[in-house]
């Protein structure tokens, strides 16, 4: 079993910037090996933003490219979601998860764990 506990969400103006963290406990050599987030909008179905893996190795949604950064602490299984320049568009809940690899937290059927999530609310 893994656990999930995020960090970082808020209220922030357009434009501005905004930090997640995510840490994960338990059971995390095999199952984060690979962590990474999905956001949820109003009205909207959940999706994939951004995944990483222990050696480094990233995957992003297209739409958020050039904004969004994620990284990891290889050393306390932390993940970080560092989002630039936000948008409305941007807020949403925003949860993190975790899994055996990579390709497991990109699609939201495979993925192994989910944090609670954290809003994300940007103000115009």
């Amino acid at each position: 079993q893994v656990q999930l506990v995020e960090s970082g969400g808020g209220l922030v103006q357009a434009g501005g910037s905004l930090r997640l963290s995510c840490a994960a406990s338990g059971r995390t050599n095999y199952g984060a090996y690979a962590m990474g987030w999905f956001r949820q909008a109003p009205g909207k179905e959940r999706e994939f933003v951004a995944g990483i893996n222990r050696m480094g190795a990233t995957k992003y949604a297209d739409s958020v490219k050039g904004r969004f950064t994620i990284s990891r602490d290889r050393g306390t299984y932390t993940a970080s979601l560092q989002i630039n320049d936000l948008k409305s568009e941007d807020t949403a809940v925003y949860y993190c998860v975790a899994g055996g690899e990579l390709a497991k937290v990109t699609q939201e059927w495979s993925v192994g764990t989910w944090g609670q999530g954290t809003q994300v609310t940007v103000s115009s």
